[in-house]
Order: structure tokens, then C-alpha cells, then sequence
């Protein structure tokens, strides 16, 4: 059985919930992580009810003492972890400028949305070096591309979101670097555009489409065979102009 390890999964109506449900109905074991273990715990229990293999660990992106922890934790109880989902990200007052954003909330979103994403690959990287087909699919968006229209870095049309935009842009970049460095290792390394998701319910009515239909790009790359793509940034399984 293929184990993967989802961060960032502490709602029900999350991106991370929703691929972990998907990939454990494709009897994936689905270990889910959060900066509180209680809500992935909660969730880990219904998962279970649905009959999938799941398990709970926490784990802070932003410290790396718990990041450390939980990979000697998950390296004693499996030995190996085939996939790495990227989930966690926080996005701070989005309609900030330049000029008028708070440099602490820009901290948080760099230490969480880069700094936390690397630290987490570098602390799982071991076990999935063990695994005859790892993978990593890092959860970025749109916002991340200079060319996409509507939502890219060129096109302001849905107002300025810099810092997430920023850290997404960065998060393309690194997609690009992994995939290179961990090539050796047979690891495919990819970034997935959710696209536009009512992970909150006021969120339909501005026309993003469900939780269901949006993950299922996220679970074809981290299913992806050995012969995949690798360092490419997709949207519905379809690449998407950097």
C-alpha cells in the first residue's frame, strides 16, 4: 500500500481533506497533518468511518522542532512515505498593496507558504527517497504565473493579492529546483493549480466550483506513473504557463 502525507489538512471543506478522501478511496494510506492534531485527528476518525486507511500526525510548517518530530514519528511507523501533498498555505488580508502591507503578515505567509514547504521537503525527503515512486505535488496557484490571464502577476483585473502571489511565484520556482535535484531519485516533482474553490460556502456564490472537482488534478499528480512529467505546473492535468 502507498502511504502519502497531506499538510495543512484541519478542515472538512479543505483542499487537503478532500485529497486525502480521494487518494484513501484509490487505497492510498492517507496520513494527514496539522498544526493541531485534535482537528486531524477528528478528521483522520472520518475518514476511518468511510473505510479509509488514515492516520493523524501534527505538525507545525513554521517549527521546524515539530516538522522534525513528526518525520521520526512517521519514519518508526512506516519507513517510507511514497507521496508529499504541499497543501498548507495562509493567505493574509488579500486586498493589501504594496505600499500598505503589514511585513509581519508577510513574514508569516513567506515562513509558511516557502520556508515551510522546503522545510517539510527536506525533513521528508529521506523517506521518500525510500519509495520506488515518490512523489511531490505542491499545491500552488494561478496567482503564481505572470501570464495567466485574470489571476496572473501581468493582470490586476481581480485586484492586487502581491504577497500570495509572491510566495505562490516562488513556490513554481522551487517546484522547478526539486524536480531537478531530486531527479536521481526518481522523484517527480510537480505544482498543482486547484483552481478557483468554494472551500468556504460564501465562495459559490462568486463561482468557484466544488472541493470534489478541484482535486482531482491533485490526485492524478500525485498518482502520476514513472514515466510522468516532472518541474511542470498544471491546472485540471493540463499545463499552465508559468
Amino acid at each position: 500500500m502507498k502511504i502519502a502525507l497531506i499538510t495543512g489538512v484541519s478542515r472538512k471543506e479543505g483542499i487537503g481533506f478532500e485529497t486525502a478522501r480521494q487518494l484513501g478511496l484509490k487505497n492510498y494510506k492517507v496520513v494527514i497533518a496539522a498544526r493541531q492534531l485534535g482537528k486531524a485527528s477528528a478528521l483522520c476518525s472520518e475518514l476511518i468511518l468511510l473505510g479509509i486507511d488514515a492516520d493523524a500526525v501534527e505538525m507545525d510548517l513554521t517549527d521546524e522542532a515539530s516538522v522534525g518530530a513528526a518525520s521520526k514519528q512517521l519514519e518508526a511507523k512506516y519507513g517510507r512515505i511514497d507521496v508529499l501533498i504541499n497543501n498548507a498555505a495562509v493567505m493574509l488580508h488579500s486586498t493589501a498593496t504594496i505600499a500598505g502591507k503589514d511585513l509581519a503578515e508577510l513574514s508569516q505567509e513567506l515562513e509558511t507558504n516557502i520556508t515551510g514547504t522546503w522545510r517539510v521537503t527536506q525533513y521528508i525527503l529521506p523517506l521518500l527517497i525510500k519509495s520506488d515512486h515518490g512523489r511531490i505535488v505542491n499545491i500552488s496557484s494561478t496567482m503564481g504565473s505572470i501570464t495567466e490571464p485574470g489571476w496572473g502577476l501581468l493582470d490586476y483585473s481581480r485586484g492586487p493579492i502581491p504577497a500570495y502571489s509572491i510566495t505562490k511565484l516562488a513556490l513554481n520556482g522551487l517546484t522547478i529546483k526539486m524536480a531537478k535535484e531530486f531527479k536521481d531519485h526518481h522523484i517527480l516533482v510537480n505544482a498543482v493549480c486547484p483552481g478557483f474553490t468554494a472551500t468556504y460556502p460564501e465562495m459559490e456564490e462568486m463561482g468557484a466550483r466544488p472541493v470534489r472537482e478541484s482535486v482531482e488534478g491533485v490526485v492524478w499528480a500525485a498518482t502520476l506513473e514513472d514515466d510522468g512529467p516532472t518541474g511542470e505546473f498544471f491546472r485540471d492535468k493540463k499545463a499552465v504557463a508559468w
